[in-house]
């Protein structure tokens, strides 16, 4: 590896010290306290699983922390809740539905998120709301079952099913 490209690549250092903040800014959130002891436990614990694993959750560290991406997150989980209701209703609306209006089918859909986390969550929100589910990924494509198929085109299926939660995210995890 030459230096050029020792540029494009994050700092094992770098990368040890967002997953160790991430850790125990978790840790303090699950906990809910700021005693001297909970802490000091919270700092060994966090320190021991970025230095410990560090290669195998790089992941965390693709979070942008810019204050931009860190209300885009609240933004980004107020989006998905409002998503959840409204496939939850219907979805219900077809169950209750006397001539049962389903149209299954998998579709195939692009997305333009370029880091491994930022397609994860891409992933489990389609996954965690009522409708949809991701079968596989495969690079930047998604292969989604949905109950409804609305249009079996790649375009209009990636603009209604990955569209809304692709805008966050890319602010999120590029």
């Amino acid at each position: 590896m030459n230096l050029r490209d020792s540029h494009n690549k994050p700092s094992k250092v770098g990368g040890f010290t967002v997953l160790f903040v991430t850790l125990f800014f978790f840790w303090v959130l699950l906990n809910g306290s700021l005693a001297t002891d909970v802490l000091i436990i919270g700092a060994v614990v966090s320190f021991l699983i970025a230095f410990f694993f560090r290669d195998k959750l790089a992941w965390f560290s693709e979070l942008r922390l810019t204050p931009k991406a860190l209300l885009t997150t609240v933004a980004y989980i107020l989006y998905y809740l409002k998503e959840l209701v409204s496939s939850n209703l219907n979805v219900a609306a077809i169950v209750i539905s006397p001539d049962l209006p389903v149209k299954p089918g998998i579709v195939k859909v692009r997305t333009k998120l370029k880091t491994a986390m930022g397609r994860m969550l891409l992933a489990n929100s389609i996954t965690l709301t009522p409708g949809t589910l991701t079968v596989d990924m495969d690079g930047e494509w998604l292969y989604i079952h949905w109950v409804s198929v609305d249009s079996p085109d790649i375009e209009t299926a990636t603009a209604n099913i990955v569209g809304g939660f692709e805008r966050y995210l890319e602010v999120m995890y590029g």
